[in-house]
């Protein structure tokens, strides 16, 4: 079809002449109907052929990916690695986990995107991402979760308040400063107010946020004070903020989330070694900073 010719499909195909016409022949055998029409030695394609091409034209597109992909899978340098996370993870885990990744697969690709745990667990099981981290366990039958990391709840105070004055861990029940309160349903938001209330206090909020980064912004602009995650409070302005942990210790983990029956490619796997790497070398950071 391409060739024109007996001749010019042999040195497309790197076989003799005689080959290529047996084989013409039996595939017009096995079909029952001739697929070219032969005049003056060149072949011209009857419409039958036409229409079978279309469909072999796919089939043959579909196996140079194949093999493409073999090579890729054999080298693990060109594979596709597609990563989903909760914001608060942006700002120091993942560029820290990237350049290493960056370095080892020097050809490959990787989609980064982040997303509220409920639409990253959508995203995994429609096939939509290969991995993600969350600071949530979604407890779903689809959904595995392994814990990378962990590290306390940390309590951001801006300089110009009381709470802010000093260093040291920060009692929940001493806090007086108005609070940036999380939204409601967030579980890290539910775990504080539960220790306030286990302390006999009850912190109140005129400001609630849906991220942590936007609860970290306004602490650092001295609107109020904010209890977050440690990997956020890494992130903080310490310029204009002071970071504390939060007494009671609450415990917060870092997870990776996967689909349960789509296991990991090779540099997925080497982009999760990486991420918990970062994530701990991150929480150790902190822990010397405060």
């Amino acid at each position: 079809m391409q060739a024109g010719t007996i001749s010019g499909a042999a040195q497309l195909l790197h076989i003799s002449q005689p080959a290529v016409t047996k084989v013409l022949q039996h595939a017009e055998l096995q079909l029952g109907m001739p697929l070219f029409d032969r005049v003056r030695g060149k072949l011209y394609p009857t419409p039958e052929a036409e229409r079978l091409f279309v469909e072999i034209d796919k089939l043959n597109r579909d196996l140079v990916a194949i093999r493409r992909l073999a090579a890729n899978l054999r080298s693990g340098e060109s594979e596709q690695v597609r990563l989903v996370s909760t914001p608060a993870l942006g700002a120091f885990v993942i560029p820290m986990a990237m350049t290493q990744w960056c370095r080892a697969y020097p050809t490959g690709h990787c989609s980064l995107g982040t997303n509220h745990t409920r639409e990253i667990v959508s995203a995994l099981l429609l096939g939509e991402a290969d991995l993600a981290l969350s600071l949530q366990d979604p407890r779903h039958p689809g959904i595995k979760a392994e814990s990378l990391a962990s590290g306390p709840l940390m309590a951001l105070c801006p300089h110009d308040s009381p709470e802010g004055e000093i260093s040291g861990p920060l009692p929940i029940g001493e806090i007086c400063t108005e609070m940036i309160g999380l939204a409601g349903g967030d579980p890290l938001g539910d775990v504080v107010l539960s220790a306030s209330e286990a302390e006999g206090t009850r912190l109140s909020s005129r400001i609630t946020v849906q991220t942590y980064q936007l609860a970290r912004s306004l602490v650092e602009a001295g609107v109020g004070m904010a209890v977050v995650d440690p990997f956020t409070a890494a992130s903080a302005d310490r310029s204009r903020v002071r970071v504390r942990p939060l007494l009671p210790t609450i415990p917060v983990q870092l997870y990776l989330l996967t689909a349960a029956n789509a296991p990991l490619g090779q540099a997925a796997r080497r982009l999760v070694k990486y991420l918990g790497e970062a994530a701990r070398d991150n929480l150790l950071a902190l822990k010397e900073a405060v």
